[in-house]
C-alpha cells in the first residue's frame, strides 16, 4: 500500500480539548518553513532537518503578494511558488501540515502578504470589510483554495488545519471579517479544522478568534496563557501557534540573538504538558528581491534586514546550530522511537576576491518621464517596489531647506547634477539644505528608495515614494518629471555599458567570476555601501553598511559551473570596489 494510500484513511478533528488524529489525541511538534524564503531545490532538505529535529508537521505561510503580483494574475509555478509542490514533499517526507495562507500573514513579509497594487486605491482600508478589500481577498481565497483543496487530510493528503488571517486581535475587532473570512474558506472547498492566532491575552482573543476555530497562542508559554484561550473558548483546544527560537532583526541594529535557555525552557513545558506547539520559526531563509518588511515601533520606521536568518534552530544556509542539537535530544527524550538521522549539510564555497567596475548609471537609463504637477507615490504611477527619480526645476526658492513630506523610504539628492546628501525616513529624517549655485534655472532630483512596506499593526498603509510634497524654504515645488525605475531582473539583465564613462552616485557595477565548483557562498558586500544585487539575474535582495548583515546568501542552484555574472547597483559608491565569497554569514 502506497504512502498516499495509507494517508488517505486519516482523520483529524478537534475535541474539547485534544487535536484527535484517527480519534486518538495527537501532540502536533510543528516547526515552520516558508517555501518563498527557501530555494524550492532545497525544500525537501529543509522539512528534513525539521524531521530529524523531532517535527511532525510543517507550518507554512503562503504570500498572497508573492503569488499575485500583477492583479488577476497569479502564479504558482515560477521561483519559489509551487506550493503544490512543497506541500507534496511534506508529505512524502511523512510531516503534517499546518497551512498559513493569510490573506495577511505578517512575516516580516512586505506589507504583510498583501498585493500593493491595493494601495492604488487612495482611500482603500484593509483587513475589515471594505468592499474594494474583500473583492480581492475573496478572488485570492478562492484561487489558493483550488491549489490546496485536494491536499487536504480529507482527501487524502498532509494537511490538517488551515489557519484563517494572522494574529487578527492586534490589528482590529472587526468581527464580521473574521467571520467572512472563515466563510469564503469554507465555500472554497477547505473542510479541515480552522485556527486562529493570537497573543495570549483576553482582548486579542476576543476580536482575534472566531468560534469553532482552535485558538493559537503567539506564544504559550505557561499555564496562564493556555487559561486565557480556555476561558475565550472553553469547547475547542489551543496550542502555541508560534513558539519563537529566535527573533528577527532590524538594519542599523544588532543581531537579535534570544539565549537558549528561554526556548528550551518553553519547549520542555510543552512537552511535559503534552501541549500542542509550532516553532516560528524552525528555519527562516531569506527576504530574496524587495521581499523584506519593516515596523513601525519606537523609531517609526524600522526595515528588516534580507537574511531571515531569525537566529533559528536552523541557520539560512540550512545548517545546524547549537539551538537545533539542544532542542532536537530535549524532543527526542520524550520518545521511545529514534529521530531520523541528520541529513547532510548542504555543501558551501569560498569565492576569492574579484573586482566590480562602474558599468553604467540610473541616469543613463531613465524611462521616459511622466509629468506631475505634484509627486505622487510609486503606487500612483502603478509601481510596486524599485526606485523612483522626481525631477523638477526650481523657480523662485533657489537653495535653503528643502523638505519632502513623509519620505518613504530612502532618498538621494541632486542639484545640477551634484550629489547633495541622503535623507532616510528611518532616522526620521525628511529635510536637507540646499546649497546656493550660480545656475540660473537649478535643476533638483530626487533618487527615492522605495524599503520594506511595513506589516505589522497600524502603520501598514505604507505607500512608497514622495507621499505628499516637497517644499523649499515652505513652498511647494510643483511640475515634476517622474521616472519610475522598478528595478526588475530583466531590466538589469540588459543593460548596455555607459555611453558617456560619467560616474556619478546611482551607479551600476558589473563582473564576471568563475567558478570550477558551485557551492552555497555568502557574497561579503563590505566594500560597498547601499543597494542591491544581482548574480546571473537573480535578485539576492538588499544591502547596507550600516549592518549587521554585511553578507548577501547565494544558494549554489543560482551559480554555474564556469562563467558566472554579478551587477550591483549602489546608491553611494562611485569607486570600483572587490566582492568575495564566504562560507557563513558572519
Amino acid at each position: 500500500m502506497g504512502n498516499a494510500e495509507a494517508q488517505s484513511r486519516h482523520t483529524f478533528s478537534l475535541a474539547k480539548k485534544d487535536f484527535l488524529l484517527d480519534g486518538k489525541p495527537y501532540q502536533i511538534i510543528s516547526g515552520e518553513l516558508h517555501p518563498a524564503r527557501i530555494p524550492k531545490e532545497y525544500w525537501r532538505h529543509r522539512i528534513q532537518m525539521a524531521k530529524a529535529m523531532g517535527c511532525n508537521t510543517i507550518a507554512a505561510y503562503v504570500f498572497w503578494n508573492y503569488h499575485e503580483q500583477e492583479e488577476g494574475k497569479f502564479d504558482f509555478t515560477s521561483e519559489n511558488r509551487d506550493i503544490v509542490a512543497f506541500v507534496k514533499i511534506a508529505q512524502e517526507e511523512g510531516m503534517w501540515v499546518m497551512l498559513r495562507p493569510g490573506p495577511y500573514v505578517c512575516a516580516e513579509w512586505e506589507f504583510g502578504g498583501l498585493p500593493p497594487y491595493l494601495l492604488r486605491i487612495p482611500d482603500i482600508k484593509v483587513r475589515c470589510m471594505d468592499p474594494r478589500y474583500m473583492e480581492a481577498t475573496a478572488r485570492y481565497i478562492k484561487v489558493i483554495s483550488e491549489q490546496v483543496k485536494p491536499l487536504q487530510i480529507t482527501n487524502g493528503g498532509p494537511i490538517i488545519m488551515v489557519q484563517v488571517e494572522n494574529e487578527y486581535g492586534s490589528f482590529g475587532n472587526d468581527r464580521d471579517y473574521m467571520l467572512k473570512i472563515k466563510e469564503l474558506w469554507e465555500q472554497n472547498g477547505i473542510t479541515v479544522p480552522f485556527y486562529t492566532a493570537d497573543g495570549p491575552v483576553a482582548a486579542l482573543l476576543e476580536a482575534g478568534s472566531v468560534p469553532g476555530a482552535a485558538i493559537g497562542l503567539d506564544s504559550g508559554s505557561s499555564e496562564g496563557d493556555f487559561a486565557a484561550a480556555e476561558k475565550q473558548n472553553p469547547d475547542v483546544p489551543s496550542f502555541s501557534s508560534e513558539s519563537y527560537p529566535g527573533w528577527l532583526t532590524h538594519w542599523g541594529e544588532k543581531w537579535a540573538r534570544p539565549d537558549m535557555a528561554g526556548i528550551v525552557k518553553e519547549v520542555k513545558f510543552l512537552m511535559d504538558t503534552k501541549r500542542s506547539f509550532n516553532l516560528y520559526v524552525i528555519h527562516g531563509g531569506t527576504n530574496f528581491g524587495f521581499t523584506a518588511g519593516a515596523n513601525s515601533g519606537g523609531k517609526g520606521y524600522e526595515p528588516d534586514l534580507t537574511s531571515y536568518d531569525y537566529d533559528a534552530p536552523i541557520n539560512e544556509q540550512g545548517d545546524t546550530t547549537a539551538k537545533y542539537m539542544a532542542l532536537r535530544s530535549l524532543i527526542a527524550s520524550y520518545s521511545k522511537k529514534k529521530l531520523p538521522a541528520i541529513p547532510k549539510a548542504i555543501p558551501t564555497i569560498t569565492i576569492p576576491e574579484f573586482q566590480l567596475k562602474p558599468f553604467t548609471s540610473i541616469w543613463e537609463n531613465l524611462p521616459p518621464a511622466v509629468k506631475s504637477v505634484q509627486p505622487k507615490t510609486f503606487e500612483a504611477y502603478g509601481q510596486d517596489y524599485g526606485y523612483m527619480v522626481y525631477k523638477t526645476m526650481l523657480i523662485g526658492h533657489k537653495s535653503g531647506k528643502l523638505d519632502i513630506l513623509e519620505l518613504h523610504d530612502y532618498a538621494t539628492v541632486f542639484l545640477n547634477g551634484k550629489y547633495i546628501g541622503k535623507i532616510d525616513r528611518r532616522l526620521g529624517e525628511h529635510s536637507i539644505e540646499l546649497p546656493k549655485s550660480d545656475v540660473k534655472d537649478p535643476i533638483l532630483e530626487i533618487f527615492v528608495e522605495g524599503m520594506g512596506r511595513i506589516n505589522f499593526a497600524q502603520a501598514m498603509l505604507d505607500r512608497k515614494g514622495i507621499t505628499d510634497r516637497v517644499t523649499l524654504n515652505g513652498m511647494t515645488l510643483m511640475n515634476w518629471d517622474v521616472y519610475g525605475l522598478p528595478m526588475k531582473s530583466e531590466f538589469v539583465q540588459q543593460l548596455q555599458p555607459s555611453k558617456t564613462g560619467d560616474v556619478k552616485e546611482g551607479e551600476f557595477f558589473k563582473a564576471t567570476f568563475t567558478l570550477a565548483n558551485t557551492g552555497d557562498t555568502y557574497l561579503d558586500m563590505s566594500n560597498f555601501k547601499k543597494g542591491m544585487v544581482w548574480v546571473n539575474g537573480h535578485n539576492l535582495g538588499r544591502y547596507w553598511e550600516i549592518g549587521p548583515q554585511k553578507r548577501l546568501y547565494c544558494p549554489a542552484p543560482w551559480l554555474k559551473k564556469g562563467e558566472n555574472e554579478i551587477i550591483v547597483l549602489d546608491q553611494h559608491q562611485v569607486e570600483a570596489a572587490t566582492v568575495k565569497g564566504e562560507k557563513k554569514l558572519e
